[in-house]
């Protein structure tokens, strides 16, 4: 489910990132090396030395943006039936392969499937044609990158999986109305409040 932000949330997310200031993942972007016990444990540490007004403003934060997903109009339980495993599938590899030369085709042999039947099945469980959710996988990377490292646009267009830095400041300007060095220097204003 997508909702366009309102103020309110960026507000939330400004106040959520100045109270729980060094708390990202700082090791790597790669769900990989980031998803392992050992750095849970690092977490858990962190979150017990974490005031409880820090803790429970934090809490109410992340509520208050979660409810934003659970009003009629985005969430009805009537609607819900399980995702199959197969959408599942994909949906798990694009995230940990985003670098990687990702198609549908590809994509739909994982599957065992007919690359329209796939492609089909994929809109039908997620809203989104799969080089749709691709791009936005890969955009949501870059904003992470570009907000959290150095990098240079080069690097971070190859590490998302970009041909190249044209077609990826272009997909980039499509999915967030601004190009990356924009965005960059909207959120390092952000970063700095």
């Amino acid at each position: 489910m997508k909702l366009k932000a309102s103020l309110l949330d960026l507000e939330n997310f400004k106040r959520i990132l100045a109270i729980n200031r060094g708390r990202g993942i700082n090791r790597s972007d790669n769900p990989k090396v980031y998803e392992k016990n050992v750095y849970y444990k690092e977490y858990q540490e962190l979150n017990s030395m974490q005031s409880m007004s820090a803790f429970m403003e934090t809490q109410g934060i992340i509520l208050q943006l979660a409810s934003r997903f659970l009003t009629p109009e985005t969430f009805e339980q009537n609607k819900l039936s399980s995702i199959p495993s197969k959408v599942l599938d994909a949906i798990s590899y694009i995230q940990v392969n985003l670098h990687e030369n990702l198609t549908v085709k590809l994509l739909a042999e994982r599957a065992n499937q007919h690359p329209d039947y796939f492609s089909r099945l994929f809109y039908q469980y997620t809203g989104e044609r799969p080089l749709s959710y691709i791009n936005d996988k890969r955009i949501e990377r870059a904003q992470y990158l570009i907000t959290t490292t150095n990098m240079p646009y080069s690097d971070i267009a190859k590490e998302t999986g970009f041909e190249n830095v044209p077609y990826f400041s272009k997909i980039f300007k499509k999915l967030t109305g601004m190009t990356p060095s924009g965005y960059k220097k909207k959120n390092q204003n952000i970063n700095t409040v």
